[in-house]
C-alpha cells in the first residue's frame, strides 16, 4: 500500500543545519568556577561625573523676549529721573532732571552680557547682533530728537564758557551733557568690544552707523563748550608775546603803591588771568570730558593751546636793557649816606667792623629787594613758561586708554618743557656775572643738543637767533610808523624770508605738523642768509675789525657756529625723518 506524502510546495523550507559545536569550544566559552567566585565582577566601571553640555536651541521666541528686553533697557536709559524731593535749582529743567552719568554703560554691560552669552555659536551670535540694530538705531534717534531743542535754545551758550560770575553750569547745558554722555559712554563700550570698528569684512557687525551717529551726538554738545573755553583762553596766551615790565612807585609797609598797585602787578596779565580763571576751567572740562569720544575734542582743545603759547614764547622781544641798579640796601643806604669815603677819613676806629655786617642778609635763592623807587623788571619769559606749563598741567587730560589722544597731548606738554628748559638756561648764562671761559660755547652746544630734542626747530630757532646772532649782526635801517616818526626796525625769521609777521605764522608755524613740514625749507633759507652776512663781518664789510675772539656785542664767533652748526643738524635730521616717512608710504 502507497504511503501518504506531503507535497514538496505544502512543505516549510528549511534552512541548512548548523554544525555541531566541537567539544572545546564549549569549554572555552563556559567561564570557570574561580572567576565566578571572583570579586572582580562585583566592581562597577567609573562614568564620567560631567556630561557635554547640550547646546541650547534658541528659536524664534527668543529673538523677540531678546528684542523687547533691549527696548526695554533703551527706554530706561532715556528716561529721566524721578524728582523724589527739590532738586539743585541749576539741574532742573521743566521740572525734569538730567540723565545720570552710567546710563550708557549700563545699557552697554547688558548688551555685551547677551553677545557673551551667545559666543560658542557663531550664528546665534549674528542674530543677536542683527537684533541690536532696531533698539540702537531708536536709541540714536531719541538721543538727537531730544537732543535739537537744548542745542538750539539761546540758554546753551549763554554763557558759553564758565565765568566768575556763572562758574556752574545752567540748566540746559546740563541736560545736554547728559544725552552727550550717555551715547559717549555706549562709545566706550563698543570700542572695548571690538564692534562698530571700521574695516573691509562685508560680514561684519553693521553697527557702524550707529556708533557714528553716538559720536556726532557727542561731539554736538562737547565741541561748542570747548571751544568756548579756547576762544576765550586764545586772546591771553597770544599776549605772553607782550613783555610785561611795570615802573614801581614808592610803597606803603603792605606793598600798595600810592596808585593802587600791588605786587601782583609784576605777574604777566596774562599769567594773572589764567590763575583765576583755570579753576573754573579745570572743572567745567572735567564734566565735558567723561568720554573717549570727548577726550578726543579735549586734546584738540589743549594742543591749539600749547602751540599758542610756543609761538608767542618764541618770538617775544628782549626786555629792554636796564639802567644799572642802585647799590644793594645797607645800613650805609638807610642812613642816607653818600659815596664811600676814603678810609682815612673815616672817623670810625679801624677796629670797629663795619655795619653791614649786622645787617640782615637774604638767602642766595632769594633775590634782594629792589629799593624804593626803583625800575623793576616785569616777569621773564622764562617764568612765564613755567607758570603757563604748571597751568595748562592743571587742567584735565585725555585718559591713557585713549592711546592717540594721549600721546598728542603728551607730546605737545614735553615741547612746552623743552620751552621752558631753554628759556631758563639762556636766562642763568645771561644773568652769570662770571667771565666766559673758552669752554662756554662747547658747554652751549650740547645744551642745546638735549633742550631742543623735543621741540620744533622754528621755535627754537627765533630765540637762539635774538640770543646770540642777532645782535653781532649790523642794524636794519629805520622804518616808517604810521604815525610819521621812525622806528628801529628789528630782525625777525619772516624778515629773512622776505614775508611779514602774519603771513609767515599762518604758512609756516600755524600748527605742530605744519611747522616741522616747513622745517627744511625755512631752515636751509635762513641758514645760508646767516652765513653770507657773518661771512661779510668777518671780512669786516659792515663791521670794523675782523671776527678774531668775538664778532660784536660781546658774544663770542664760536657761540654763532654753534647756533649755526645746531640748524644745519637739525635741518639734516628733519630731512632724514621725512625721506623715511615718504619711503614708508611707498612700501
Amino acid at each position: 500500500m502507497y504511503a501518504l506524502k506531503t507535497p514538496s510546495f505544502l512543505r516549510p523550507s528549511s534552512r541548512p543545519t548548523s554544525p555541531a559545536p566541537r567539544p572545546d569550544s564549549a569549554m572555552a566559552d563556559r567561564p570557570s568556577r574561580s572567576s565566578i567566585l571572583s570579586f572582580s565582577n562585583l566592581k562597577r566601571t567609573a562614568s564620567p561625573l560631567t556630561k557635554p553640555a547640550t547646546p541650547v536651541v534658541q528659536d524664534g521666541s527668543y529673538m523677540d523676549v531678546l528684542n523687547l528686553k533691549l527696548s526695554e533697557a533703551v527706554s530706561k536709559a532715556l528716561a529721566h529721573p524721578t524728582t523724589t524731593g527739590p532738586g539743585p535749582v541749576n539741574e532742573l529743567l521743566n521740572g525734569r532732571r538730567p540723565i545720570p552719568l552710567g546710563r550708557g554703560r549700563a545699557l552697554g554691560d547688558l548688551i555685551i552680557s547677551e553677545l557673551n552669552a551667545s559666543c560658542e555659536n557663531l550664528h546665534l551670535r549674528r542674530a543677536v547682533i542683527r537684533t541690536l540694530h532696531r533698539p540702537l538705531s531708536v536709541l540714536v534717534n531719541n538721543l538727537s530728537s531730544n537732543l535739537l531743542p537744548l542745542i538750539s535754545s539761546p540758554a546753551f551758550l549763554s554763557p558759553a564758557a564758565p565765568t566768575q560770575q556763572n562758574p556752574t553750569l545752567n540748566p540746559t547745558q546740563l541736560h545736554a551733557l547728559g544725552l552727550a554722555s550717555l551715547a559717549g559712554e555706549l562709545v566706550d563700550i563698543f570700542d572695548q568690544n571690538g564692534l562698530g570698528q571700521e574695516g573691509n569684512d562685508t560680514r561684519g557687525d553693521g553697527l557702524r552707523v550707529v556708533k557714528e551717529g553716538l559720536v556726532s551726538i557727542v561731539k554736538r554738545v562737547v565741541e561748542p563748550l570747548m571751544n568756548a573755553i579756547k576762544n576765550e583762553l586764545g586772546p591771553h596766551v597770544e599776549a605772553l608775546e607782550m613783555v610785561n615790565s611795570t615802573l614801581s612807585l614808592p610803597s606803603n609797609a603792605n606793598g600798595v603803591t600810592k596808585s593802587g598797585a600791588t605786587a601782583k602787578s609784576l605777574v604777566h596779565p596774562s599769567i594773572a588771568f589764567m590763575q583765576t580763571m583755570f579753576p573754573i576751567y579745570g572743572r567745567a572740562l572735567t564734566r565735558y570730558a567723561t568720554s573717549s569720544a570727548s577726550e578726543s575734542v579735549l586734546a584738540s582743545l589743549l594742543i591749539p593751546l600749547i602751540w599758542r603759547g610756543l609761538v608767542a614764547l618764541a618770538n617775544r622781544p628782549n626786555p629792554p636793557p636796564s639802567p644799572p641798579t642802585s647799590p644793594s640796601l645797607g645800613a650805609g643806604n638807610i642812613l642816607g649816606s653818600g659815596n664811600k669815603k676814603r678810609r682815612g677819613s673815616s672817623v670810625t676806629p679801624p677796629t670797629t667792623p663795619p655795619a653791614s655786617r649786622f645787617t640782615l642778609k637774604l638767602p642766595p635763592s632769594r633775590p634782594p629787594s629792589p629799593p624804593m623807587g626803583s625800575t623793576i623788571k616785569g616777569s621773564t619769559a622764562a617764568g612765564d613758561a613755567r607758570a603757563f606749563y604748571d597751568l595748562l598741567w592743571s587742567l584735565p587730560k585725555p585718559s591713557e586708554t585713549n592711546k592717540l589722544a594721549y600721546e598728542a597731548v603728551l607730546d605737545a606738554f614735553d615741547a612746552l618743557a623743552s620751552l621752558t628748559s631753554l628759556l631758563e638756561t639762556i636766562q642763568m648764562r645771561q644773568r652769570s656775572k662770571s667771565p666766559i671761559d673758552p669752554k662756554d660755547p662747547r658747554d652751549l652746544e650740547k645744551d642745546l643738543e638735549i633742550l631742543t630734542s623735543d621741540l620744533p626747530t622754528l621755535i627754537a630757532l627765533p630765540i637762539l637767533l635774538r640770543t646770540y646772532i642777532f645782535p653781532v649782526l649790523p642794524p636794519l635801517p629805520a622804518q616808517l610808523t604810521p604815525e610819521g616818526g621812525q622806528q628801529q626796525a628789528e630782525r625777525s625769521v619772516a624778515g629773512m624770508l622776505g614775508l611779514t609777521e602774519k603771513v609767515y605764522r599762518a604758512g609756516c608755524v600755524s600748527g605742530f605738523s605744519r611747522a616741522e613740514d616747513c622745517t627744511v625749507a625755512v631752515g636751509e633759507r635762513v641758514l645760508a642768509i646767516l652765513r653770507d652776512e657773518v661771512g661779510r663781518i668777518r671780512k669786516g664789510d659792515s663791521v670794523g675789525g675782523g671776527g678774531g675772539v668775538g664778532l660784536g656785542g660781546g658774544i663770542r664767533e664760536t657761540e654763532v657756529e654753534v647756533v649755526l652748526r645746531w640748524l644745519e643738524r637739525d635741518i639734516a635730521i628733519v630731512a632724514a625723518e621725512t625721506a623715511e616717512e615718504v619711503e614708508g608710504d611707498r612700501h
